[in-house]
């Protein structure tokens, strides 16, 4: 049977909010993720119930060099990466969206890579701040979110993944058939809770965090 995370200490949990920045989530964005989108008004309001108990919320930024030198094989997947139409650092497209800005104090950790921990300094703060427990919010769920679920049950931590706080876009036919972004999501979600976390939605979470 999978882990059940069947409560939640605010003193020692984190949500990490995954890429969602304007390159992603803004209207017309060259890697728009319809359903991060959607799902923005809702991941706002679950924040503020966050910060308000004391659980500390964290960022991440997808993010290259506009010389190539950190792009690995993201130009060879993605042509707006590529063509350095997204994910540039210092361009407006790698800033988190309007909609979701960090509060005072709140960290946004730059990382080049899927997964929040490779190549970053996620794990040291993490564990600064005494933190065994985390939340996966953000886009796109089977890709960033998904590494960084992985990464953090990897680490050790307890992962919780927020089922209605994470989304992504359809995915074209590639010689295996097409998938929507909902059959995306869903898939991702039935792997993930049975390999790497508890999913679970953002109220459920809310209320196993906020009951002690």
């Amino acid at each position: 049977m999978p882990y059940q995370l069947e409560s939640i200490d605010p003193r020692k949990t984190a949500v990490i909010v995954v890429d969602m920045q304007n390159d992603f989530v803004a209207d017309g964005a060259p890697l728009q993720s319809r359903q991060a989108a959607e799902m923005m008004p809702r991941l706002a309001r679950t924040l503020d119930a966050c910060r308000e108990r004391g659980i500390r919320v964290i960022y991440t930024s997808h993010v290259h060099r506009s010389d190539g030198c950190d792009m690995g094989r993201y130009s060879d997947l993605y042509p707006p990466v590529a063509s350095r139409a997204a994910l540039i650092d210092g361009t407006a497209g790698v800033e988190i969206h309007p909609g979701l800005a960090p509060a005072p104090g709140e960290h946004v950790i730059k990382k080049h890579r899927y997964s929040g921990f490779f190549a970053t300094d996620m794990d040291l703060i993490l564990r600064e701040w005494g933190i065994d427990t985390v939340a996966i919010t953000g886009t796109t769920t089977e890709n960033c979110c998904h590494a960084t679920a992985r990464d953090a049950m990897f680490h050790n931590y307890r992962v919780a993944f927020l089922s209605d706080a994470t989304g992504t876009f359809d995915y074209p036919d590639l010689g295996f058939g097409a998938m929507s972004a909902a059959q995306v999501h869903q898939a991702t979600l039935t792997i993930l809770a049975f390999s790497t976390a508890h999913v679970m939605t953002c109220e459920d979470f809310l209320g196993r965090a906020l009951a002690r």
